[in-house]
């Protein structure tokens, strides 16, 4: 570096002299255009202003970076907190569709019990086997809600199936279509009787029905009372198809009227009660003979004669009594004697004070 200023030293001097000499130049000119500004002030100008505006738009850019940085992340706060009221809604929409739907399976349950009046207890479906080999659903209610085992278990739609064991707070349902199960059956169009059982598939199979009957699809099948589980009349179903077996009797498939796999609330059948007999009911419907007999005139009822002390007469027990017709002024049966042809017996003359006893 020293031996290039010291070889180079004049021509430092020379152009340091003549940059001066330039500076001192420029200061004393003077612009008119530009409202007498030097020319010295104007290169300075014109040699700082790009530096000053890389300055300010870097330091403006970087301030605007920095507050949309702090804005986004406010925004991003924002957004979170908007997605989860979102989401919370969703869950309150789906929690509110579910009670909805629930409402309406009770109300489906309510209406079922009114149909066919019975004391149940609703319940709801907590679990079930989950085996091909056992068809069984567990409900919340147990022996503390008094349930007991052989109670019928119903749905809106139809029959479930039975109490089998009850544990305090929980029992186990066995279904209708396990093959342990069995139901007495009636068809409800011919009346025919059968035992509704289960297979090992789950499809429903009506027994002891013999080949000779006839059995039409889509007949409505409902429970007939005899397995003393099951309340008369339930919906059991629709007879499916029907095929004569290997011995006397037919095979009937039933498709099952409640859907047996997708259960949610039962009720579960703790007493049947008696209908009550409406008074339309008691006194049956209004016969054209009633109503007749309340058109006609009746027979009045014949005064009881007295005898002189105000005592009643007896009537005479030979006197047969026929009725005459019967008019609308209500006249009373005429008496006549038991032997028309007979003469009337002569009664004794009552004596008189001057007439002499015969001999």
């Amino acid at each position: 570096m020293e031996s290039f200023l010291s070889r180079h030293k004049n021509l430092i001097a020379l152009a340091i002299v003549l940059v001066g000499q330039i500076m001192g130049l420029a200061m004393q000119v003077k612009i008119n255009s530009q409202g007498g500004m030097s020319l010295m002030r104007l290169w300075s100008i014109s040699a700082i202003t790009p530096i000053e505006k890389l300055l300010v738009h870097g330091q403006r850019g970087v301030f605007n970076g920095w507050s949309n940085y702090f804005w986004l992340r406010g925004v991003r706060k924002d957004n979170e907190q908007l997605r989860d009221q979102i989401e919370k809604m969703r869950l309150d929409q789906v929690r509110l569709q579910q009670d909805a739907l629930q409402a309406r399976r009770l109300q489906a349950l309510f209406d079922f019990k009114e149909q066919f009046i019975s004391e149940t207890m609703p319940a709801q479906v907590i679990g079930s086997s989950g085996t091909d080999q056992s068809r069984i659903l567990y409900i919340d209610k147990g022996s503390n809600d008094g349930l007991r085992a052989d109670l019928a278990v119903i749905s809106p739609d139809g029959i479930v199936g039975k109490v089998l064991r009850v544990l305090p707070t929980t029992s186990q349902i066995l279904m209708i279509n396990d093959q342990l199960s069995g139901v007495g059956a009636t068809l409800e169009k011919t009346r025919l009787q059968g035992i509704l059982a289960g297979q090992p598939n789950g499809t429903l199979i009506i027994k002891y029905i013999m080949k000779d009957e006839k059995v039409e699809a889509g007949e409505s099948v409902v429970t007939s009372g005899g397995d003393r589980v099951f309340p008369k009349g339930l919906p059991i179903g629709k007879v499916v198809e029907s095929s004569g077996g290997k011995d006397m009797f037919l095979n009937i498939r039933v498709e099952p009227a409640a859907n047996l796999s997708k259960i949610e609330e039962v009720l579960v059948v703790t007493k049947v009660v008696e209908r009550q007999r409406t008074e339309d009911e008691t006194n049956g419907p209004v016969k054209a003979a009633d109503i007749l007999a309340q058109r006609l005139p009746t027979v009045p009822k014949q005064a009881q004669k007295l005898d002189p002390n105000g005592k009643p007469i007896p009537d005479d027990p030979n006197a047969v009594k026929v009725a005459s017709p019967v008019t609308p002024n209500g006249d009373a049966p005429k008496t006549m004697p038991a032997n028309p042809a007979a003469p009337k017996a002569s009664q004794p003359k009552p004596k008189t004070s001057g007439e002499a006893p015969q001999q």
